[in-house]
């Protein structure tokens, strides 16, 4: 399976991108959020993931891992197809989505185009479970960077976080982490977009 495409991007248009790999032009189907960070020409690198049906073979591709990590964990959830889980994520950034469905805000995901009230409930309630089956944000670290293993504040800013960073398949041990290392006083979102370029520089 793909993980990633590092090439020349030869081709652009609405919910499309091509990136010649070695002289193969790879068509990966992209939300509206990877389209508006990619350039006009030059080198890009999309997270990948390929969907195989006894019809087709589609490549979908993603700006960050964050995206990438959302769309599995959108996929997921019964009912929910690619297409719907690309309208989510046109529609919002993968930390306003984890922190909609962290909060039970189902409303907040009817913004994306056809996605109605029924599947957005559908979403949360899904994304909570398996959020639970991941294990509480019990052990968040709420202010400064005091030992591992301090509780957390409920409805803190840094549990909020760690509940967000659940739904994009992280861990409540590796969330807890992430988020012990920054100013549990800054923005639920602020905290997330910085717990994950915290993950996905310890990756490279």
């Amino acid at each position: 399976m793909l993980y990633s495409l590092t090439g020349e991007l030869v081709h652009q248009e609405p919910g499309i991108a091509v990136v010649s790999c070695g002289g193969v032009g790879y068509l990966c189907s992209v939300s509206a959020s990877t389209q508006r960070t990619l350039p006009t020409s030059g080198t890009v690198t999309l997270y990948t993931h390929m969907n195989v049906t006894q019809d087709a073979i589609t490549l979908y591709g993603f700006a960050t891992r964050a995206e990438l990590s959302c769309f599995r964990m959108l996929t997921s959830v019964s009912g929910i197809g690619s297409k719907t889980a690309l309208s989510a994520l046109s529609a919002m950034t993968p930390e306003q989505l984890a922190i909609s469905v962290a909060a039970g805000d189902h409303k907040a995901l009817t913004c994306a185009q056809g996605i109605g009230n029924k599947q957005a409930q559908r979403i949360v309630l899904e994304l909570k479970d398996k959020m639970a089956g991941l294990g509480a944000p019990s052990d968040v670290i709420t202010a400064g960077t005091p030992a591992v293993g301090a509780p957390a504040v409920a409805g803190s800013n840094a549990a909020e976080a760690v509940r967000a960073l659940m739904v994009l398949g992280y861990s409540s041990g590796e969330a807890s982490s992430l988020v012990s290392r920054l100013d549990p006083t800054l923005p639920v979102e602020k905290l997330i977009a910085q717990a994950l370029r915290s993950a996905d520089a310890a990756k490279q």
